[in-house]
């Protein structure tokens, strides 16, 4: 697939997609957002790929935000239409069915940081900076910010963000659990890749049920959730994987699975 802005390549069974306009500090435009939305469609098709990472092109930025100076002269149904792309390819990625990381190496602002909320998994470099600094624009975050952030860091700090525009570096991220961990810059990569050969190497139908069950969850009352896992769960006995891996465990040998 030949995209301008964006690099799709695999190692092994992960998909590493970079977003490639570092003059630009990897600012999301339409073309770039379609570029990303082709790139998840296409790999949704992959059956070899089991974690995806998702980075930015250079050492400055992860994505520094929607492009403004596309924007700047929006009126209100063109800004309406291009939120609501950016909430097609982000609502793409979350609902991957595969674990999706942001290695998140520079700036992750405004729609930086709102892709990498839609991630199921953010590691940072320690020159990482993280803000919704759309106030500062007299606009309110247009993909997700504003329902992504509160959900995963809190209504409180989610809203010192929103309300004041602030810009947090990486360790401020992880303390507040917006970022699982820090990492060298030199590192980001490296570490990521470890994450997604754990994960390569577990169950694959039982990895994408999990994400399904914690995902669809989020939006239930506990006792549903509860009764949502619990078939789930039963669906996992219909699968070779299930049989391979308790066999396997009572073998004490390492389990080989098929994803079937």
């Amino acid at each position: 697939m030949q995209m301008n802005n964006v690099i799709c390549e695999k190692d092994g069974k992960t998909a590493i997609v970079t977003i490639n306009r570092p003059q630009a500090l990897n600012a999301l435009n339409r073309e770039t957002l379609e570029e990303i939305l082709s790139c998840f469609i296409a790999l949704e098709q992959d059956t070899e790929v089991c974690a995806v990472i998702v980075t930015g092109a250079g050492e400055k930025a992860f994505i520094a935000g929607a492009d403004i100076a596309y924007m700047q002269d929006f009126d209100v149904l063109s800004a309406r239409k291009f939120g609501r792309l950016g909430h097609q390819v982000l609502q793409a990625i979350e609902s991957f069915p595969c674990p999706v990381i942001a290695a998140v190496n520079g700036f992750a602002l405004g729609g930086g940081c709102e892709l990498a909320l839609a991630c199921d998994i953010r590691l940072a470099s320690e020159n990482a900076k993280f803000g919704q600094p759309e106030v500062n624009l007299g606009v309110i975050p247009g993909f997700g910010g504003t329902q992504r952030l509160p959900r995963l860091v809190g209504t409180g700090h989610a809203n010192e963000l929103l309300f004041t525009g602030d810009i947090i570096d990486a360790d401020e991220a992880c303390r507040i659990g917006l970022v699982n961990r820090v990492v060298a810059l030199d590192q980001l990569l490296q570490e990521s890749l470890k994450i997604t050969a754990k994960i390569a190497a577990k169950g694959p139908l039982a990895v994408k049920l999990c994400k399904e069950a914690a995902q669809a969850g989020m939006e239930m009352d506990l006792a549903r959730a509860c009764q949502y896992e619990a078939d789930l769960f039963g669906v996992c006995f219909a699968s070779e994987d299930q049989k391979e891996g308790m066999k396997a465990f009572l073998e004490k040998r390492q389990a080989k699975f098929t994803g079937n």
